[in-house]
């Protein structure tokens, strides 16, 4: 009986959380500009959508934005990672706290604080803020992924192969990076999702000079929704999901290989 009641609970959730996004998915293909009533299939707001300027702009910059903080973030994680990994217990345990921080706290928060620090040092707001902003939140997460990856490697590889006459930069180029490289890819996945599903941050540091996806739905969502909105969220939805699979399958694999 208590099993059955925690399986009514989590499909009451879950049919809680997914109930709306198969409802906006549905009526992305619904004929009818009105949401209370079904007028036939039709993928005429998908086209909509690709003619729309301010859409073509906001994910074209939406992706560039995307793109160059999962490249640096993937960088300066890794790296970080790495020089975690190799300190002390005390001084480890600190980092990761401090880490930790930013993954922990709520957007708002952090949007609110990277605006602040922005304004006070003369930055403007813009795409260049906005493409800090996106590396600040992802790093943590890709030295998330990658520290796993880094404690289940065999220490002694890469003293091995610097013995045998491996200068440190090379150890780190063909040894350490090539195993620890499932959670390289896990984390830049991660980093590249948050960047194009983040609102809130994008929000307090975009300024007049920059719309990202996020934020062109919501100033167009303030002037009612139109089923053009309905389709580019589920392309969004669509590309998140999908990214998460790949990211699981990655888990996956690796949890095999360790078997």
């Amino acid at each position: 009986m208590m099993k059955f009641l925690k399986r009514a609970y989590l499909g009451i959730i879950f049919l809680f959380l997914y109930t709306p996004i198969v409802v906006l998915i549905a009526f992305s293909f619904n004929s009818s500009k009105s949401r209370g009533q079904w007028g036939g299939f039709t993928l005429k707001w998908y086209l909509d959508m690709l003619g729309d300027r301010q859409i073509r702009e906001a994910l074209v910059f939406t992706i560039v934005i995307a793109v160059l903080s999962t490249v640096l973030s993937t960088v300066f994680g890794t790296v970080a990672a790495i020089g975690v990994h190799n300190l002390g217990r005390v001084s480890k345990t600190a980092v990761l706290n401090l880490n930790n921080l930013p993954v922990l706290n709520p957007d708002i928060i952090t949007g609110v604080a990277l605006m602040t620090l922005f304004i006070s040092t003369g930055l403007p707001l813009g795409p260049v803020a906005m493409l800090i902003a996106h590396i600040v939140f992802s790093t943590p997460y890709v030295i998330l992924a990658v520290l796993p990856k880094l404690r289940q490697m065999n220490r002694y590889t890469a003293e091995a192969a610097m013995d045998l006459g491996a200068t440190p930069a090379m150890a780190l180029r063909k040894v350490i990076l090539p195993e620890i490289s499932p959670g390289i890819i896990s984390g830049a996945l991660m980093a590249f999702t948050m960047s194009i599903d983040d609102f809130v941050i994008s929000f307090f540091t975009a300024g007049t000079d920059a719309t990202n996806l996020s934020i062109l739905i919501y100033s167009m969502a303030k002037r009612g929704v139109k089923p053009s909105i309905n389709a580019l969220s589920t392309v969004m939805f669509a590309v998140v999901v999908i990214l998460l699979l790949i990211i699981n399958k990655r888990s996956d694999k690796g949890e095999e290989l360790l078997l």
